[in-house]
């Protein structure tokens, strides 16, 4: 099955293991509170993505030391589940963010651990990876990090600010909280910023594509506008040196207006550029526009 545009994102992200204790740390620290559950009673992540499978276990134990007590089956496809169950493992871990696993009633991001800059990114590469998704750029524009704890929310939406220079909106779900990105230009800085560039320029491209097919489009439409304006104006030409043909008016008609006449009438598929060089001398395209609409002028008087 062919990889959805967010999967890929992913897959870019997850060879960008932090090399740093403080980017890991602060790495896990987005992946747990943007994950599915985080709290004393226990951790559980769960993801789709098999790159993020494989580095997850690698990233708790250079971050904290300490395994997962539930792992995925090897072969599983589809969700995979993640479970820290012991409590000393989890009071390992909340300690290590300055949390008390007894007391700790709401979760936030604790700022220590995202002072630095490239511990600022590894924080929302880690949120992106848990509670993350970016639509296909060539459908819509959209990128979101979801979590269920509302102080993380804000302060994330601070933290997205601080870095990226724009503001996520924010909106509710279920009983989650979700941030987003609309504009293609912001969600390709964000992309790049948490060091997905392939798909950072995916979003690019789209864009110009998109922009491009819709420059063609008007072009197109503005053609067919013109040649059926073209059509309608040449048959009315027609009609009208029908009916002066009819009425016996030709004869009447100054010599410049003949030649209109006789070029329209035997050639009723050309162009006004095409009719002007027929003219003896030739003339412009707005003298010749100009003798053809005398003659629909004198056609409408002879009806009157």
């Amino acid at each position: 099955m062919a990889s959805s545009f967010s999967a890929g994102a992913k897959v870019e992200l997850c060879k960008n293991v932090p090399q740093k204790s403080c980017c890991a740390l602060a790495e896990c620290f987005g992946i747990l509170l943007f994950c599915n559950s985080f709290s004393a009673d226990g951790i559980r992540i769960i993801t789709e993505s098999q790159e993020f499978a494989q580095m997850l276990p690698k990233l708790f134990r250079k971050a904290f030391g300490v395994t997962f007590d539930v792992y995925p089956e090897t072969l599983e496809q589809g969700k995979r589940v993640f479970a820290v169950n012991n409590s000393e493992k989890i009071r390992t871990i909340m300690d290590s963010y300055g949390f008390d696993a007894k007391n700790t009633v709401a979760l936030h991001i604790n700022l220590p651990v995202v002072e630095e800059d490239c511990c600022k990114a590894a924080f929302l590469r880690g949120a992106f990876l848990a509670g993350g998704s970016v639509t296909d750029p060539g459908k819509a524009y959209h990128l979101e990090l979801a979590t269920i704890h509302q102080g993380v929310s804000r302060q994330a939406y601070t933290l997205m600010h601080e870095v990226l220079g724009f503001y996520p909106k924010i909106a509710k779900r279920g009983g989650g909280q979700v941030l987003y990105l609309k504009q293609s230009d912001q969600i390709s800085d964000c992309l790049a910023y948490l060091g997905a560039s392939v798909a950072s320029m995916g979003i690019i491209e789209a864009k110009l594509e998109k922009e491009l097919n819709n420059k063609v489009n008007r072009r197109c439409n503005c053609d067919e506008a013109n040649t059926s304006k073209v059509v309608e104006a040449a048959q009315e030409q027609l009609n009208a040196i029908r009916l002066l043909r009819e009425k016996g008016i030709f004869e009447q008609l100054a010599p410049k207006l003949q030649q209109a006449f006789i070029a329209r009438e035997q050639n009723p598929e050309a162009s006004l550029t095409e009719l002007a060089g027929m003219m003896e001398p030739p003339i412009t395209k707005p003298a010749m526009n100009h003798r053809l609409k005398k003659l629909v002028e004198l056609s409408k008087e002879v009806t009157q």
